[in-house]
């Protein structure tokens, strides 16, 4: 038996990263699925690997910062199954700029899709929770724990998640619904290559600096998002709730300091 089965999942940003391993492991644990992403082609081809897997999953496109395309979601979902039981928010832009150079239109694209989103899709998904309870779980950052240099916008729609899931969590408990939301490190998705310079030399000092910012060397990769996104929706975590989740290599542990010569405490780097 699969640990979400019988559960019915919408997760938004499903159609690459962190969300299409999500989508695939839930369905290889039993879940119903709705891919959900504003690049229908992606939400197809992830529905149509999953279905081709033995899964049962449909393919949603919606822009989760408008609320037709967000009621929407939840409709099709509970058309198609008769019921919701878990909704992962995930869908997350994050492009580099400063404060003052930014342009207002950029910050209120990044905090609709970040964090109007996870509202948006709590608002239309919380009814249909509160009829037999449920999970709502949200994909926040470490950079909503600590700030980011460059991801202004970022940094404050990521706080507000974790802040909104606290709330969530509050005042939605009496109806057996959980809250929770991830906070991933440094993952290899399309987003982080955003980040990334172009030429070799930036590139390697780039890859040897983030890397080195976690504490097993290395980024995560987007199925250990999932694995944490399986225990956090499952039974396995019935007495979680209310919080934000670094599944992070370490990175958010602490500051690093450089010690003098023959300091044991030096953590081992994996390569």
């Amino acid at each position: 038996m699969g640990r979400l089965d019988g559960k019915v999942a919408l997760i938004t940003g499903a159609g690459s990263g962190m969300g299409r391993a999500t989508a695939k492991l839930f369905a290889q644990e039993g879940a119903k699925v709705s891919v959900v992403d504003w690049v229908e082609p992606n939400a197809r081809n992830v529905a149509a690997d999953m279905n081709n897997d033995g899964g049962d999953a449909i393919a949603i496109m919606a822009d989760v910062s408008k609320a037709a395309d967000a009621e929407r979601m939840v409709k099709d979902t509970i058309a198609r199954w008769g019921r919701l039981d878990i909704i992962y928010n995930n869908a997350g832009i994050g492009p580099v700029n400063l404060v003052h150079t930014m342009p207002e239109e950029e910050w209120d694209r990044v905090l609709n899709v970040n964090l109007k989103g996870v509202f948006l899709g709590c608002k239309y998904a919380l009814p249909e929770l509160m009829k037999h309870g449920g999970v709502v779980l949200s994909t926040a950052s470490v950079s909503g724990i600590e700030g980011t240099n460059g991801l202004p916008h970022y940094c404050a729609s990521k706080a507000g998640i974790i802040a909104l899931t606290k709330v969530i969590a509050m005042d939605y408990a009496q109806y057996n619904i959980r809250a929770n939301c991830i906070c991933p490190g440094g993952i290899n998705t399309a987003l982080n290559e955003t980040y990334r310079p172009k030429d070799p030399e930036g590139l390697q000092h780039w890859w040897n600096a983030t890397n080195g910012a976690h504490l097993l060397g290395r980024q995560g990769e987007p199925e250990e998002i999932a694995r944490a996104a399986l225990f956090l929706c499952s039974d396995d975590s019935s007495f979680i709730t209310g919080h934000a989740i670094p599944v992070d290599g370490g990175f958010t542990v602490g500051h690093r300091m450089i010690m003098q010569s023959g300091y044991g405490g030096e953590p081992t780097r994996q390569k």
